[in-house]
């Protein structure tokens, strides 16, 4: 039979691997990591996928490996069968299946398109492309910088663009929202998307100041006018701000804490010790105002205090320093995380407590305070196979092995 003379020439190339022998195939998986097979029930319906899969194979170039095995001819036809792998029972004759370090992974079940495809052989594990999803048809999804130029050219409707990275959570929660707004505006207002994650679009980041994901930009015949900054919004949240584009408001200053109407003792560098001489019984919570765990427990700190504040019997009283603006005290005491709390007894400090967190808890501590626990032993002083570095031999250590994997953390 003859084959098409594509494919005849495809059979000879070496970006696509034509396989027919078991031991060829197991040589493949054994010297290959990234391999999608393209399994055929003839060259006649194999010959789309091929096309297709030539460019998949120039782009993938060094990184995935395309190969095809033809369950129609009499060698191949073993091969498949002891693959347990039958074309014919495929809609269009065809199946691709991805295998991985030597071993079968996954179906190909994404979609059929050049782009697509590369981007599951650059990442076999990776999520699919926003545009697989049915549900975003209507978002106009942007790959190149050339293809943004000439949105922003073309396009008269106002339009929004979300620059994106596949990996960001906030992105992905707002999605949904996003391309359901796209459908409902459908014909007033254009959405668009733009996976800007790669280091080939850094113009593009610095020109609409991308400095986080998502970044949403608000665009009137291709001039770039304000920044969308609702990453909670619904669909009918995003219409109702089209309406009415406007810049984001800038957020009015948090009243600091000190300021605030409360029966906690603010203290400061300059009066922190004659209060502490005169109270013999003193919890104090160094904190940031930027700290998250900080505002978490600062109702409970309050409650507390207050109750503390009317007690006929009170064990003591509560006092906050803040360790940004206290900058004396902070190093003094040698604060170096938020909340910090220390116990204070008869003018001295006698405790650090890492454990207090609600009203009840340090109402409960001060009718009886006692040592804390101690601490649960540094990582480095616990008997594991994990190498620790410090930052004097840190470059020393890792120039005696060839590949090291580092993990940066904080305690």
């Amino acid at each position: 039979a003859f084959l098409p003379a594509f494919v005849c020439s495809l059979k000879v190339s070496p970006l696509i691997e034509k396989i027919s022998d078991h031991k060829d195939f197991k040589k493949l998986l054994r010297t290959r990591n990234n391999i999608l097979v393209l399994y055929s029930k003839s060259a006649a319906a194999a010959e789309s996928s091929l096309r297709l899969l030539s460019s998949v194979a120039q782009e993938v170039k060094g990184r995935g490996t395309i190969s095809w095995i033809d369950c129609g001819d009499t060698e191949s036809r073993k091969l498949c069968k002891k693959m347990k792998v039958d074309p014919n029972s495929k809609e269009k004759g065809v199946e691709l299946l991805h295998y991985k370090d030597g071993a079968f992974h996954t179906e190909y079940n994404r979609a059929v398109t050049l782009k697509s495809m590369v981007a599951f052989l650059k990442d076999p594990e990776g999520a699919p492309l926003w545009e697989e999803d049915p549900e975003a048809k209507d978002v106009v999804h942007v790959d190149s910088e050339k293809e943004l130029k000439r949105l922003l050219k073309k396009e008269d409707k106002p339009l929004l663009m979300m620059f994106y990275a596949p990996w960001c959570g906030v992105c992905k929660r707002m999605m949904p929202s996003y391309q359901q707004a796209a459908t409902e505006l459908k014909g007033k207002y254009v959405l668009a998307g733009m996976n800007v994650y790669s280091a080939e679009f850094e113009r593009i980041k610095e020109e609409y100041n991308v400095r986080g994901y998502p970044t949403i930009c608000y665009f009137e015949k291709g001039k770039f006018l304000f920044h969308f900054e609702n990453y909670g919004a619904t669909a009918a949240d995003i219409g109702e701000w089209l309406k009415n584009p406007q810049a984001p408001q800038p957020q009015a200053p948090e009243t600091p804490w000190a300021d605030e109407e409360n029966a906690v003792y603010h203290l400061t560098d300059e009066d922190f010790d004659k209060f502490i001489k005169d109270h013999s019984s003193v919890l104090v919570m160094f904190h940031a105002p930027w700290c998250g765990h900080c505002k978490k427990m600062k109702p409970e700190y309050e409650k507390a205090a207050e109750f503390l504040h009317v007690a006929s019997d009170s064990p003591g009283v509560l006092a906050a320093v803040d360790a940004t603006i206290n900058k004396a005290l902070a190093e003094r005491y040698h604060i170096s995380g938020f909340p910090t709390l220390k116990y204070f007894k008869d003018g001295e400090e006698k405790y650090t407590l890492p454990h207090l967190r609600t009203k009840k808890k340090i109402i409960d501590w001060l009718l009886n305070p006692e040592a804390p626990p101690p601490p649960e032993p540094a990582w480095e002083e616990k008997q594991t196979s994990v190498v620790h570095l410090a930052g004097e031999d840190f470059r020393e250590s890792l120039k005696k092995k060839k590949h090291t994997l580092v993990m940066f953390y904080a305690p």
